[in-house]
């Protein structure tokens, strides 16, 4: 189940301290390799900055047909024309949507899936479900969710999730296996030398997947 999920549904989300070059041409690189979808997450910058990135990353998804979506920002989101916007566990999901209308994609952060019920409750079009696997880009969100809670997430949930932390090109399929509709990656595009290589390494493995029985 992708529900409004861009097609594919794999979230590269940036992070420009661990860039290993310019965020924008990371991202081109990006949809070069195939990505369809990009979470603009840099959220010391003051809202009007993030819209300013936001535009300049919009630019560059524009020929691909991306989306791009802003964390956290909703009116940076606004302000910028983005796809939608990201919001923690716990956020005015309903409240946004009014400031953004229908058509804006907006997922919500959870790390278990209670959280998740409760965002897809407030309306929200997807999730992020994380941690799935060990990674220091989580630290202090509890134990790896493993191939267990998305099962758990996959019988309980009826909006798509996201499986982020620890997704490579060698597990990404174990996780659309057991249930997820996408997979999130961050530091291994962010840090890598060939972005696009990557991308479309991790695509091919999610195109391997065959779904669990039952």
């Amino acid at each position: 189940m992708t529900g409004r999920l861009p097609d594919p549904p794999l979230l590269v989300v940036t992070h420009r301290r661990s860039a290993a070059g310019d965020l924008e041409d990371i991202v081109e690189a990006a949809f070069r390799g195939g990505c369809r979808w990009v979470m603009l997450r840099e959220k010391d910058l003051p809202t009007e900055t993030q819209a300013e990135l936001a535009k300049r990353l919009l630019a560059v998804a524009a020929p691909y047909d991306a989306r791009i979506v802003v964390n956290g920002e909703w009116r940076a989101a606004r302000l910028a024309g983005a796809h939608g916007v990201h919001l923690q566990a716990g956020g005015p999901v309903r409240r946004v949507r009014r400031r953004l209308g229908d058509a804006a994609l907006i997922g919500v952060s959870v790390h278990s899936v209670a959280e998740a019920e409760a965002a897809q409750a407030a309306g929200a079009d997807y999730v992020t479900l994380s941690p799935v696997f060990a990674t220091s880009s989580k630290p202090g969100y509890g134990p790896a969710l493993g191939e267990h809670g998305l099962r758990e997430a996959a019988e309980r949930l009826t909006i798509p999730f996201v499986a982020l932390a620890g997704i490579t090109a060698a597990n990404a399929d174990l996780c659309l296996a057991a249930g997820a509709a996408g997979v999130a990656v961050m530091g291994s595009v962010m840090r890598a030398a060939d972005p696009a290589a990557v991308v479309s390494a991790t695509l091919a493995a999610m195109a391997r997947t065959v779904p669990a029985a039952g």
